[in-house]
């Protein structure tokens, strides 16, 4: 598997993005759907990264600079034929190094509450990840989970 930084410019990139925004608004309602689209994944501040193998694309994720110590994960998501595969835990060990490598003391993130996030909320518990309240202009919702990670210690801040 071959971890890359994306311009967010190919077709299969754009098909994986259009497929993550409709399977969250299938499983949440509209102002509890906090992925982004496209162009909002092309700000200054968010680096996204693809996984491939040869020229398949397995999976995505991204790393938003909230400040100096703290950074949110975003967009994770694994191509439906490539899922149960390693393809996520693979893209968050790299987003964990990479948010390390640059200093942040902390990354959060928001998933889902509905059973079909189970999934995600598992991945991220046995990376250390543990609850927390809202941050970064989020609010309470019921269709989310807050969770965060302290990078520094390898020890969750709440």
């Amino acid at each position: 598997m071959r971890i890359v930084v994306d311009d967010l410019r190919g077709e299969p990139i754009r098909a994986l993005l259009e497929e993550h925004l409709a399977s969250m608004h299938e499983h949440s309602p509209p102002q509890s759907v906090h992925a982004l689209d496209l162009n909002a994944l092309r700000q200054s501040e968010i680096t996204f990264w693809t996984a491939w193998e040869g020229n398949t694309l397995l999976g995505c994720g991204a790393l938003k600079h909230l400040d100096a110590q703290h950074a949110e994960l975003k967009s994770m998501r694994t191509a439906r034929n490539h899922l149960r595969q390693g393809v996520a835990r693979a893209m968050l060990l790299h987003i964990l190094a990479q948010a390390r490598h640059h200093g942040y003391a902390r990354i959060s993130l928001e998933t889902g509450s509905p059973e079909a996030f189970a999934p995600a909320r598992a991945l991220y518990t046995r990376n250390g990840f543990v609850t927390c309240g809202p941050f970064e202009g989020y609010f309470l919702d019921t269709y989310s989970v807050f969770m965060t990670l302290d990078l520094s210690q390898d020890a969750a801040l709440c």
